[in-house]
């Protein structure tokens, strides 16, 4: 029992760090996302707008799923921090380039366009899929 007790002891404050610093990334991320966006997805939210919540879900998924895989796969600290930050301009990428290929696509979101919402996040999500295994090597 003690040795797992020892375990315990040298591992979770590492544990602790990593986790809060990939949290830290993912808040990054959203911020930098929302500052981006053509669109104000919490004032649309707010408001009841569905598309808005799809699109602003989608994106949260997007941008944790690259750096859950830096967790899981990166042995120190300092890779999660430079892997995370290039998983979080690869998904921000992602999103202006999507933004630019669909015209209209400020409007169809204010405007409540489910069908727009679900391509943005699917878009968004199969990158960061394939963003995640890249990463995992």
């Amino acid at each position: 029992m003690n040795v797992i007790f020892e375990t315990l002891q040298a591992g979770l404050p590492i544990l602790a760090m990593q986790f809060g610093l990939t949290l830290a990334l993912l808040a990054l991320g959203v911020a930098i996302y929302m500052a981006i966006t053509p669109f104000h997805e919490m004032r649309l939210i707010r408001a009841g707008n569905t598309a808005a919540g799809i699109v602003m879900a989608g994106s949260m998924l997007a941008l944790s799923i690259p750096l859950a895989a830096t967790l899981a796969t990166s042995r120190f600290t300092l890779d999660i921090l430079i892997w995370g930050l290039v998983a979080l301009v690869l998904q921000l990428l992602t999103f202006v380039i999507v933004t630019l290929l669909i015209r209209g696509l400020r409007g169809m979101i204010e405007a409540g366009n489910l069908a727009a919402a679900w391509m943005l996040a699917g878009v968004q999500i199969a990158v960061a899929l394939l963003n995640a295994g890249a990463m995992a090597g």
